[in-house]
């Protein structure tokens, strides 16, 4: 059914559940798993000059792709690491869009009800429901 599943990580502690969910589907379904890091660039700031800075960066990106890659590795199941450079929400949908991708899986904060509903709105796990052509999972 998802031969291939993506999952856009931040490395941050919610990415956990997301990669739960993915290696329980990805067992099912013998799918490819893609992890996928972007870096955002530092916008109106010339690349070079930040080159030490985005360097260190992927540097750290690779090794946290690596351990949440062990994971599934030894679960059998064949992963892929990938870094792109870019605005998070627009990487992601054409990460999928380019790679074939049937499912992207994906963390997803809890909403706010104190505050306006506008506010949720602008989150990345909506952006990219809203502009993926393949099927959306978020998880809390």
């Amino acid at each position: 059914m998802f031969e291939h599943i993506l999952i856009p990580v931040d490395f941050s502690k919610k990415n956990e559940a997301a990669l739960d969910v993915a290696l329980d589907l990805a067992g099912q379904f013998d799918s490819q798993l893609t992890l996928l890091h972007v870096i955002e660039r530092i916008e109106h700031l010339d690349d070079e000059e930040l080159r030490d800075f985005y360097d260190m960066l992927e540097e750290r990106a690779t090794d946290n792709l690596e351990s949440m890659a062990q994971r599934a590795v030894a679960q059998g199941i064949r992963v892929d690491r990938v870094i792109e450079y870019g605005k998070r929400a627009y990487e992601i949908v054409r990460y999928a869009q380019d790679h074939d991708v049937q499912l992207v899986l994906l963390s997803s904060r809890k909403v706010d009800l104190t505050k306006p509903v506008s506010a949720n709105l602008g989150t990345l796990s909506h952006q990219v429901s809203i502009f993926c052509q393949c099927p959306v999972l978020m998880v809390k």
